[in-house]
């Protein structure tokens, strides 16, 4: 007889026929155990060995088909199963794998917005650093440009001050004042034609009896390049006398 078709890869749940077969094989396998334990002198007759055999209807062969295919159904169910949870498993791994990579994305952004604050802070910090020192600078300038001095030789005196200070030159009031008065009396325009350095034709001149070639390598910038202004003759030679003595106040005699 041929067997009952059934096709392979695809559940599918057992049929009326195939729980029939089933309860066939039930029965046989009952007939069987009765048909054993009858003794060997008994007598069976037609009819009883027909009511034994009546219920089976299907060859041992169809049995183990119909076997077969409830096997591939159970098989077939747990690989069902094992594919469920597989898929389980690798959506929960998805989900956990996007929130990892948003938590990073999130924590990257934060760390970047950080830095922009950090960044903007110390821009800012630096730009109001950057006005106060002009603020201060200006505020000099403006305190420079507004004081008044004296055309006189106190006036150029404190003026030569103001600006050694400015420029890191040492030298005091009492120390310029002493060396001038020596040098010049406090004239200006003072000229010294006969000491050595006129005979080399480059007489001193102005208020601390400076050379032209000394006047130019210690001229101090901001101040006039005539050697016979005050201003500039007094800081020009203080600016010497720092380099050569340490301050104007170290000098006592000519220099």
């Amino acid at each position: 007889m041929p067997k009952i078709p059934f096709t392979r890869g695809h559940s599918r749940a057992l049929t009326k026929r195939h729980k029939i077969a089933v309860a066939g094989v039930a029965t046989l396998g009952a007939a069987a155990i009765a048909f054993s334990a009858v003794p060997g002198n008994a007598e069976t007759t037609t009819s009883e060995a027909a009511s034994y055999s009546a219920p089976v209807k299907y060859s041992s062969e169809q049995l183990k088909g119909l076997q077969s295919d409830v096997s591939e159904q159970l098989a077939a169910k747990a690989l069902q199963g094992k594919a469920a949870e597989a898929k389980a498993k690798a959506e929960a791994a998805a989900k956990a794998k996007a929130k990892a990579k948003a938590k990073a994305k999130a924590a990257h952004a934060a760390k970047k917005k950080a830095a922009a604050a950090a960044a903007k802070k110390a821009a800012h910090a630096r730009k109001a650093k950057e006005a106060a020192s002009r603020a201060a600078h200006r505020a000099k300038l403006k305190a420079a440009v507004h004081r008044s001095y004296g055309n006189n030789l106190d006036g150029w005196i404190k003026q030569s001050l103001d600006i050694m200070k400015s420029k890191g030159i040492p030298g005091s009031y009492n120390g310029l004042y002493r060396n001038i008065m020596r040098e010049s009396s406090g004239n200006p325009n003072a000229i010294n034609n006969w000491d050595i350095n006129a005979i080399n034709g480059i007489p001193s001149k102005g208020l601390l009896q400076v050379i032209p070639p000394t006047f130019q390598a210690y001229h101090v910038a901001g101040t006039s390049w005539n050697i016979y202004d005050p201003v500039a003759n007094i800081t020009a030679a203080a600016n010497y006398a720092a380099d050569k003595y340490g301050s104007m106040d170290n000098v006592n005699s000519a220099y």
